[in-house]
């Protein structure tokens, strides 16, 4: 293996989060970037979404979550422009919007309810009766009683966006390792180093672990990292996909068990379980049985369809919920960016920016305050 040395930063972990960081640094002008993926690069959670940029349709209240979901979808549009003048490739942003059915009367309490708070909030969103529901996507299940619309919620083809990042990084000399996995971060006098696999040791001025699911496996010299930070566990996701010859649905529609994504090339994808099985990639019967209910009660009309592809991927999710981002406490020279959670695809763009400013910079932000791992110290 010929191995970069001194770097500028080290990046541990290869997925949309990490990719993007380094694609921040670099324009930055931090030219000497080494990421080191344990598998292939991008293909675990990031490699398994299905690319939702559904700030509104996920999220059920307002709060610095919230707020930093929405700023982060806004950078999407010249996010894909950037990267097809940068790289070629099209990470088909859609902007059709999202519809969010109620299909029992427990579901149109929950709409009025969303719709009232995001109304007041000042958010775009539309209600639609049964009736409109049916003009907008024809295909929608007769039992649907009413929807919002959120015009401003859309999604992107994640594995296009992972190529992407992935052509950046090969056409401005990005190192890339992959089939490494860090073990442990390397230390001195309370200052991070660099890090080691088993066999292997990587040097940088900054390291950042932007290591998903995986965080808690890493370990600080001699020690594991504090407790809530190896509380970060993997959540399982299990999806399918349907393929139809042409595009039957035109928005992302949830209901509130599960959710459909169509693509442009015809793929319609459903998902998805949440399975706390530890680091469990298995896709099992019950799984794919029970998102293929969830997208036949959301569309009947993909009853015929037979399931193409199932999948699964494990999401990172924090103690509290929420991601962990900044400076390390009590550790120079460590950044974290990981347990986005079920938003890694929405949050990448937003994370690479504030990770990049405080890497290259010292410039703060208010959500490496609000979501830094300090907080677990309180």
């Amino acid at each position: 293996m010929n191995l970069p040395t001194n770097q500028d930063v080290l990046i541990i972990g290869g997925g949309v989060i990490g990719l993007s960081i380094a694609r921040k640094l670099h324009q930055k002008s931090l030219p000497k970037i080494t990421i080191v993926e344990r598998g292939n690069l991008g293909q675990e959670s990031s490699f398994a979404a299905a690319g939702m940029l559904a700030a509104q349709a996920e999220i059920d209240k307002i709060d610095d979550f919230f707020h930093f979901c929405i700023e982060s979808n806004l950078l999407y549009s010249p996010f894909a422009k950037e990267l097809i003048d940068e790289t070629g490739i099209d990470i088909e942003l859609d902007k059709n919007g999202t519809l969010f059915l109620a299909l029992t009367e427990d579901d149109e309490a929950e709409i009025r309810r969303r719709f009232q708070w995001q109304q007041k909030a000042g958010l775009r969103i539309e209600y639609l009766s049964a009736a409109e529901v049916r003009k907008v996507e024809p295909f929608i299940s007769p039992d649907a009683r009413a929807a919002l619309f959120f015009p401003d919620d859309r999604q992107v083809e994640n594995r296009r966006l992972l190529a992407a990042l992935q052509k950046y990084a090969a056409i401005n000399n990005i190192n890339i390792i992959e089939g490494a996995e860090i073990k442990n971060l390397l230390v001195e006098n309370k200052k991070v180093i660099g890090a080691e696999t088993s066999d292997v040791k990587f040097f940088a001025k900054k390291t950042v672990l932007a290591t998903g699911a995986w965080t808690s496996h890493i370990k600080i010299g001699e020690n594991a990292l504090p407790p809530l930070l190896r509380g970060v566990k993997p959540i399982r996701g299990q999806m399918v996909c349907f393929k139809t010859a042409k595009r039957l649905f035109s928005k992302v529609i949830y209901s509130p068990r599960g959710y459909i994504v169509p693509r442009q090339d015809g793929r319609i994808l459903a998902g998805a379980t949440v399975e706390d099985v530890g680091f469990d990639k298995s896709v099992t019967a019950g799984g794919i049985d029970f998102v293929r209910e969830n997208a036949l009660e959301i569309a009947p009309s993909l009853m015929n369809l037979e399931v193409s592809e199932k999948w699964s991927g494990l999401r990172p999710y924090a103690p509290d919920g929420l991601p962990i981002l900044g400076e390390f406490p009590q550790m120079e020279n460590l950044f974290i960016a990981t347990a986005h959670y079920r938003n890694g695809i929405l949050l990448a763009p937003l994370t690479a920016e504030i990770l990049a400013c405080k890497i290259a910079e010292n410039k703060d932000s208010k959500y490496l305050e609000i979501f830094s791992p300090r907080r677990f110290q309180k």
